[in-house]
C-alpha cells in the first residue's frame, strides 16, 4: 500500500480504508477483462473536503462535502474507452458498456497501458497525511483571525471575506498488469480577500497559503496583514507613457511564466503541433545558468505523488539545463507518438491521462530583488496580471497588468491598466531568476526580471 491525498476527518482511518477502495478497483478491472478487454486500468478516488468562509465578523458559509469517484479505462485492440461513475452498482454493467464503446471506437496506435517493467514496485514515504483533526470551530477561528488582521490595515475599508479549510482523500491505481498502488494525502488552505479606498478608487487583494500539513501553513494573521497592505499600497494608481521597458515579475506572478514554460514543453502539446517549441529539443532558450527541475518526491510537497497516473514510480526530471531545453513531459501514449520513452509524468484527466508537472521549481538566480530594482532608472514591477493573452502556437504574448512604477531604483507609484507584450522566444532568452525562491506552491519560482518588454500604456 502507497500512502499519500487531503481533507478532515475525526477518524481518517476509519472513514478512507485504501484496503477496499483497492479491492474495488481490483474488481473493476478483473470485470473488464470478464467483458472483454486486453487490458484495463481503474481509478477509485475517495475525499472529504471541509472549510468556513466569513465575511465581516460573521460566519458566512461552512461546508463539508464526500465524494466518490471511479473511472475505468479498457483497451480493446488499439481501440480504448473510458468510463465514470460515482458509486456504481452492477460493476459488471458498467465494465460492459466500457468494452461496448471501446469496440466502436476509432483506432489509436499509440494509447496503451505503461509497460510492465516500468510500474513501481516500492514507493517512499512522501509525509503527504497530516492526520490531526480540526474542528469546525477551529477553522471559524483562524479565518476570523485573518480577517480581522486585514481590516486591521490603515486603510482598508471592507473585507471580501476570509477563509480556512482542509481536505483529504485517498486514491488508488490497479491495472490489468497486476499493478494496485494507493496513497492518501491531506491539504490545508488559508486566505484573505481585502478592500482599501471607496467608490470608483477602490482597490482589491488577497493573499493566501495551502500546505500539507496544517503546521507547515503561514500565520492566518500574516495572511491577513499582508492583503490588506496590498490593497493600500494599489490606491492612487496611474498610467505610464507606452513604451520598452524592464519588467520585474513578483514571485506569485512569475508562476504564470514557469506555467508558460511548463504548456510549451508538454509532450502531448508537441506531439499536436501545438506548441512553439516543438522544433527546438536541445537547443539554447535561456541564458546560461537557467535551470528548471520537476520534483514528484519531495517531502510534503504540494503536488507530490509516489507514482504517477500510470503506475510509474518517476524520479526528479531536468527540463532546462545551464539554459538548454532537455525533456518533454511524458505520459505513454504522448512518448508512443514521439518514438520516445515516457519519464512518468501522466495525470488523470477525467478516465484517461494527460502529461504535466509535478513539484516545478525554477531555480533561483545569484541577485537580489533589491539589487535588481536599484539597476534600473525606469522599470515595472508587476503585482497583478489580467486576462489569459498568451498563445502557445506561435509564443505571442499579451496581457493587462498592474504593479508598482521604478524610478531611480526605487518603487515609487502604484500603476494600473497596462498591456505588456512580447513574445515567449524573446521573454525566455530575457529572463533572469532573484534569489528569493520559496518551495511552497506545485510551481516555484523567485522574481523574475525580463528585458525589453512593450508597455502600452497612455
Amino acid at each position: 500500500m502507497i500512502q499519500g491525498l487531503c481533507s478532515v476527518s475525526p477518524d481518517p482511518d476509519t472513514d478512507f480504508q485504501l484496503t477496499e477502495l483497492e479491492d474495488r478497483a481490483a474488481a473493476l478491472v478483473e470485470a473488464a477483462k470478464d467483458a472483454g478487454a486486453d487490458h484495463a486500468d481503474a481509478v477509485v478516488a475517495a475525499s472529504r473536503a471541509t472549510g468556513v468562509e466569513v465575511r465581516n465578523g460573521n460566519i458566512e458559509e461552512t461546508e463539508s462535502a464526500e465524494n466518490k469517484a471511479f473511472s475505468l479505462r479498457v483497451f480493446v485492440g488499439k481501440r480504448s474507452a473510458s468510463i465514470s461513475s460515482n458509486d456504481p452498482s452492477d460493476v459488471a454493467a458498467l465494465a460492459e458498456r466500457a468494452v461496448s464503446m471501446a469496440k466502436v471506437s476509432p483506432e489509436d496506435e499509440y494509447a496503451g497501458l505503461a509497460p510492465q517493467d516500468m510500474l513501481a514496485t516500492s514507493v517512499v514515504d512522501l509525509d503527504l497525511f497530516d492526520a490531526q483533526d480540526i474542528s469546525f470551530e477551529d477553522m471559524r477561528d483562524e479565518a476570523l483571525a485573518c480577517e480581522e488582521a486585514a481590516l486591521a490595515v490603515k486603510g482598508v475599508t471592507q473585507s471580501s471575506g476570509a477563509s480556512f479549510g482542509r481536505s483529504l482523500g485517498g486514491s488508488v491505481l490497479a491495472t490489468s498488469h497486476g499493478f494496485v498502488g494507493s496513497y492518501r494525502a491531506s491539504r490545508c488552505s488559508v486566505s484573505a480577500t481585502a478592500v482599501a479606498g471607496e467608490g470608483t478608487s477602490m482597490e482589491r487583494e488577497y493573499d493566501f497559503d495551502s500546505q500539507r500539513y496544517r503546521s507547515d501553513l503561514r500565520d492566518a494573521d500574516e495572511i491577513g496583514r499582508i492583503a490588506g497592505e496590498r490593497a493600500v499600497k494599489n490606491l492612487n494608481a496611474k498610467q505610464v507613457p507606452t513604451q520598452t521597458a524592464t519588467v520585474i515579475y513578483e514571485p506569485r506572478m512569475a508562476r504564470s511564466l514557469v506555467g508558460h514554460i511548463a504548456g510549451a514543453i508538454n509532450g502531448a502539446s508537441v506531439a499536436r503541433k501545438t506548441s512553439f517549441l516543438r522544433d527546438r529539443m536541445g537547443d539554447q532558450l535561456f541564458a546560461a545558468g537557467i535551470d528548471l527541475i520537476d520534483e514528484p518526491h519531495l517531502k510534503r510537497g504540494v503536488a507530490s505523488k509516489p507514482f504517477d497516473g500510470e503506475g510509474i514510480a518517476s524520479g526528479d526530471l531536468q527540463l532546462i539545463k545551464d539554459g538548454v531545453l532537455q525533456n518533454w513531459f511524458l505520459d505513454c501514449a504522448a512518448a508512443n507518438e514521439l518514438g520516445l520513452k515516457t519519464n512518468g509524468r501522466a495525470n488523470r484527466s477525467g478516465s484517461g491521462t494527460s502529461p504535466g508537472s509535478t513539484n516545478l521549481t525554477l531555480q533561483p538566480g545569484k541577485r537580489s530583488v533589491n539589487d535588481m530594482i536599484k539597476d534600473l532608472k525606469e522599470g515595472f514591477y508587476i503585482t497583478q496580471l489580467i486576462g489569459q493573452g498568451v498563445n502557445l502556437v506561435t509564443g505571442d504574448y499579451s496581457r493587462g497588468a498592474s504593479g508598482f512604477w521604478i524610478e531611480n531604483g526605487e518603487l515609487t507609484f502604484a500603476v494600473s491598466e497596462i498591456t505588456i507584450a512580447g513574445n515567449l522566444f524573446d521573454m525566455f532568452a530575457n529572463m533572469e531568476p532573484a534569489n528569493d525562491l520559496d518551495k511552497r506552491h506545485g510551481t516555484n519560482t523567485a522574481t523574475i526580471a525580463i528585458e525589453g518588454m512593450t508597455l502600452a500604456g497612455s
